[in-house]
């Protein structure tokens, strides 16, 4: 299973609003019903609580390693969307966060996956 103890936060650096964006380009996982590897990019933004409310922030390496967890997974696309989505809400409880995953094409068929959690704003919705 994908390790979410390898997942770190740091104090949030503002008590003022802002959003934070990550794209990791290189994640890997196994489809569980071909076995062959599946790629594709996660787009990770959140807004973190303010740090006067205990607001935290992911930690890029531990991130990585935690994305790279999944290497060997066989698990589905949706099924890896929901599972960064909570694991990250776990560990930041943000007052919103989303993730996307855009999976290259595999039988003429790309998919894109969206997990939300909390209000995302209106502008990063449908994207």
């Amino acid at each position: 299973m994908p390790d979410a103890t390898l997942l770190e936060a740091f104090p949030a650096p503002s008590d003022t609003p802002f959003v934070i964006e990550h794209i990791s380009e290189e994640f890997t996982s196994v489809c569980p019903k071909t076995g062959h590897p599946d790629f594709g990019d996660v787009l990770l933004r959140y807004q973190p609580k303010a740090a006067k409310d205990g607001g935290v922030c992911v930690e890029l390496k531990s991130l990585k390693l935690y994305y790279q967890s999944f290497r060997n997974e066989g698990i589905f696309y949706e099924a890896v969307t929901n599972q960064i989505r909570d694991d990250l809400v776990r560990l930041m409880d943000p007052v919103w966060l989303q993730i996307v995953t855009i999976w290259k094409g595999r039988g003429g068929i790309k998919s894109n996956i969206r997990a939300d959690h909390g209000d995302v704003p209106a502008h990063f919705r449908g994207r």
